[in-house]
């Protein structure tokens, strides 16, 4: 239990990866905020961490609203102490479609949601964890950044995982030597919403070979658990790294 009296915070912790991450992180001793939008998932979140004996705290808000960043971490800090371990895990793959036919404003709430409320979410836990002398900051991306030509119609999804992952790389730089580092996780090809999302409405906005494989992927058994990504994201908090892309296939 390396994380055994630390408080984490953990976005998108409703279902799918965020979930998984927040049970994994109470199973290693942290009290655990889990933020989003939906209280009915927040509840069974909660109720998985009790059962292991964790301490848990819901958080239902809207991410996508970048002002609520420092709100929540307040909300977590009187509740539970200030936050030591951060997952900014939250994210919206929309919208999908031609970038010919791009809408603006779908882009900017994109941002919005995927770059902008991370780091405003960092910028609120910033202050107690340098002054602590430790911290853990994980920006959740995807492998699609270092392959963003493999999803024709996800242009607005690979824009902003890029621009998460260049700003938590430079992030890591700006915080060398306090004892708070920032980390980039590309969690793999995992069975969640999204993934059953894209397979179910993406035919038409994905062009047709990306749409296949994400239905291919997941007929041949092709996609990790939450739980398996989780675990290889937790087991590396552990240690000093920082300014790093952690893949889980690395750990695999």
């Amino acid at each position: 239990m390396f994380l055994k009296g630390k408080v984490a915070l953990v976005t998108g912790a409703g279902r799918g990866i965020g979930q998984a991450v927040a049970v994994a992180l109470a199973a290693e001793g942290a009290k655990t905020a889990a933020v989003a939008r939906s209280a009915e998932e927040l509840s069974v979140t909660t109720k998985l961490i009790e059962d292991l004996g964790g301490i848990a705290f819901a958080i239902t808000a809207d991410l996508s609203d970048p002002h609520s960043a420092a709100h929540v971490v307040e909300r977590t800090s009187t509740a539970l102490g200030p936050v030591d371990v951060l997952v900014n895990n939250a994210a919206t793959v929309e919208p999908l479609g031609r970038s010919r036919d791009m809408d603006p404003d779908l882009w900017g709430a994109s941002f919005r949601l995927n770059v902008i409320t991370p780091a405003a979410l960092s910028a609120a836990v910033l202050a107690h964890m340098s002054h602590a002398g430790w911290g853990r900051i994980v920006n959740v991306s995807s492998g699609l950044v270092a392959r963003p030509a493999t999803m024709i119609g996800g242009n607005a999804y690979a824009a902003t995982k890029a621009a998460l992952e260049a700003h938590t790389l430079n992030l890591a730089t700006e915080l060398d030597g306090t004892g708070v580092t920032a980390n980039v996780y590309r969690p793999g090809s995992v069975d969640t919403a999204m993934q059953a999302s894209i397979r179910l409405t993406g035919n038409g906005r994905l062009d047709e070979g990306t749409h296949a494989r994400f239905v291919h992927n997941h007929e041949q058994g092709n996609l990790i658990t939450p739980e398996e990504s989780a675990r290889s994201l937790v087991d590396r908090l552990a240690g000093d790294a920082t300014g790093e892309i952690w893949d889980v296939a690395d750990a695999r």
